[in-house]
Formats: C-alpha cells, sequence, structure tokens
C-alpha cells in the first residue's frame, strides 16, 4: 500500500516552498513558535524522495517556517507543514530495512 501511494506523497513536499515567503515576508520575532520555526529546516531532508519513493513528503515541513505568522494567509502555509508527518513512514521503512540488512 505504501508503495503505491508514494508518489502522490512525495507531491506534499512541494508545500515546504512556502517556506520561502518567509524571505520576503519575516515573521514578527516578537511572535511566539520559535521552536517550531526552527523545524522548517527539516524540509531539506526532503531531497530524500530523490532516493526514497515518498520521502519527499517531509519537504513540506519547509513551510514551518511560516508558522504564526502575521498574515493569516501565510499562518495557514505554516499549518499545512505539518503535511510533512506523511513522509516520515517511508524514511523510517528505508532506514530500518538499512538497519537490518546490516552484517553484524
Amino acid at each position: 500500500m505504501l508503495d503505491i501511494l508514494a508518489p502522490w506523497v512525495g507531491i506534499l513536499g512541494l508545500i515546504g516552498f512556502a517556506g520561502l515567503a518567509g524571505l520576503k515576508h519575516p515573521v514578527d520575532k516578537a511572535r511566539a513558535g520559535a521552536g517550531i520555526r526552527l523545524l522548517g529546516l527539516f524540509g531539506l531532508a526532503g531531497l530524500a524522495g530523490i532516493w526514497i519513493p515518498g520521502a519527499g513528503a517531509v519537504g513540506a515541513a519547509g513551510a514551518l517556517g511560516l508558522w504564526n505568522h502575521q498574515s493569516p494567509k501565510l499562518a495557514l502555509w505554516g499549518k499545512l507543514g505539518w503535511a510533512s508527518l506523511a513522509g516520515l513512514p517511508y524514511l523510517v521503512r528505508h532506514f530500518w530495512g538499512r538497519l537490518r540488512e546490516r552484517p553484524d
């Protein structure tokens, strides 16, 4: 089932490009949620989607850089960054399989 959904789940990673809007319209430093905004760096893990089908969805974490933005539109994109969780099963399956293949 995971293999069938992998291409579609990987497309969710495109949401992460919304985080680039934070370069032009940064979040006010006084707003809460700086820790969650730092999770936007995990959007770079979406590059794993090149090698691991479905893992590209982790790239959606890049949108978390807009978390609690003063603009309601950009704040919505920040909330969509949680779609990155859809790529975690693909990463776990990949790395778990690699650990099991290791010779002792």
